[in-house]
């Protein structure tokens, strides 16, 4: 059995702690290297991926067994009131599938030894970060002055695209003062991967790193991203940078997401990294190759243009990697309207990526797993919001069709799939000399009630791109 979706979903997802005190190549040739043409240097007990992968596997199809053997008992108990053509897909939904996620999820990330990312040298390749902004008067300026803070070694040139801001964002730009920094002010709103696009065509360097407007570099993100983009498989085009929340603090709902960031998305990224296909280089913080951005005609006009564009760029056979340790910190949505409204984007994000890139589904490579998962999110997504959580209103009713003493027995294991989570992201943060804020209550609501809001949320953005054509930027 598998700790029910409101306590996991959002770990499986490949859909991003308070703010911190204060090289490349063609699409068509291989990475350069400065330690050599390889990686960097592997652990003395070196175990092939393909073999962490296929373990991964064993386990977790075992664990599927297991499932299936302990919820027999439950299904037939509910195929008793409705048909059993209803009971199999509803409990499979809530327990047998996620059970498996959760098995290869745990093994995996017991396995993981990331190759240090290479530090030997001095002077790094020249980035051109793309800025988006749009009414971001608030933060702008923080944004830029975290990106001067970083002392990055390399060339570094900075374009803020300001997309028709009707507030006074222009004027907090024109304020700053930086040698490498280029504002484009566009006449009217055209939408972020438009406006990304027109900073694209200015473009000077090889590497082209991607960061939001209302975002806080930690003081080494881009040497980290670069760093790790530079150390990992030659065939790597794009790397996604590790996205936490800046205004935790703010109240419950913001310090519920710090854990989903933290967490969930964090760990779920560091998984598809080891196997070779992060699915999502978020718009927020990637590093991407220049020439490939180019020649795949930039970011798509999409409400996922980053999910789009992760996946154009594994279409081709690249890889896309995580850098855990390249640390920005975000503002989250700050009221459970904005929330859903976000998830909703997300999830149509997700469909479009389908729509564009179904080709993914059949091909031949470890990642290709993934993009199978995020293929049953919807059904998952489906069974929670209309069978799991009418199912925890009749068990305060005393009925326990659905959810009841059996869903009990599985928290154990949640908090196991937890605390293993915590350990790794916890490692990471010492080691960037970050602290963990202590935030109970909101672990507590995360682990227990999120996906209550969560998944029906992503269930309206699956119909609100079956049904609907607008593509806004909506909220982040």
């Amino acid at each position: 059995m598998t700790p029910p979706p409101s306590l996991t979903a959002t770990a499986l997802r490949g859909t991003s702690p308070p703010a911190p005190a204060a090289h490349s190549a063609s699409p068509t040739a291989p990475h350069t290297r400065a330690a050599g043409p390889g990686t960097a240097a592997r652990p003395a007990r070196y175990v092939p991926v393909r073999w962490k992968f296929t373990f991964a596997l064993l386990v977790g199809i075992l664990w599927m067994g297991f499932s299936i053997y302990a919820a027999d008992a439950w299904i037939r108990d509910l195929g008793h009131v409705v048909s059993p053509w209803v009971a199999y897909p509803v409990i499979y939904g809530i327990a047998v599938v996620p059970g498996f996620m959760n098995a290869f999820l745990v093994i995996s990330l017991l396995l993981d030894r990331r190759p240090a990312a290479n530090h030997a040298v001095a002077t790094l390749p020249g980035i051109s970060i793309l800025v988006a902004a749009y009414n971001e008067e608030t933060n702008i300026a923080s944004t830029i002055e975290s990106i001067a803070r970083q002392q990055y070694s390399g060339p570094l040139q900075v374009l803020v695209i300001n997309d028709g801001s009707t507030d006074a964002t222009a004027q907090k730009l024109a304020q700053l003062d930086y040698p490498w920094l280029q504002v484009l002010n566009l006449e009217r709103n055209v939408g972020k991967a438009n406006a990304l696009n027109t900073g694209l065509e200015l473009v000077r360097h090889r590497l082209t790193i991607t960061v939001d407007g209302d975002s806080y570099l930690h003081h080494n993100a881009l040497s980290n991203l670069v760093r790790r983009y530079m150390s990992d498989p030659p065939n790597t085009r794009a790397v996604a940078g590790a996205v936490l929340v800046r205004n935790s603090r703010k109240n419950m709902v913001t310090a519920i997401q710090e854990w989903d960031y933290f967490h969930g998305i964090a760990a779920i990224k560091r998984l598809q990294s080891l196997y070779q296909g992060t699915l999502v280089a978020q718009g927020a913080f990637s590093i991407y190759d220049t020439a490939l951005l180019r020649e795949l005609g930039g970011w798509a006009h999409t409400v996922g243009e980053d999910i789009v564009l992760t996946w154009a760029i594994l279409e081709r056979g690249y890889r896309v990697g995580f850098a855990e340790n390249a640390c920005l910190f975000t503002n989250a949505p700050e009221t459970w309207l904005q929330f859903i409204r976000q998830r909703q984007r997300w999830s149509r994000g997700l469909i479009e990526a389908f729509k564009l890139h179904w080709r993914l589904l059949f091909k031949a490579r470890m990642s290709t797993l993934f993009i199978w998962w995020n293929l049953l999110f919807p059904y998952m997504d489906l069974v929670y919001t209309f069978a799991f959580v009418p199912g925890l209103v009749l068990a305060l009713l005393g009925v326990y069709w659905i959810a009841g003493p059996m869903t009990l027995l599985v928290l154990p294991l949640a908090m196991i799939v937890n605390y293993l989570m915590f350990a790794v992201q916890s490692k990471m943060f010492i080691e960037q000399g970050l602290k963990v804020r202590r935030n109970v209550l909101g672990f507590v609501f995360y682990a227990l009630f999120y996906s209550v809001v969560l998944q029906p949320a992503c269930v309206l953005g699956y119909i609100k791109e079956l049904v609907s054509r607008s593509k806004n930027w909506g909220t982040k």
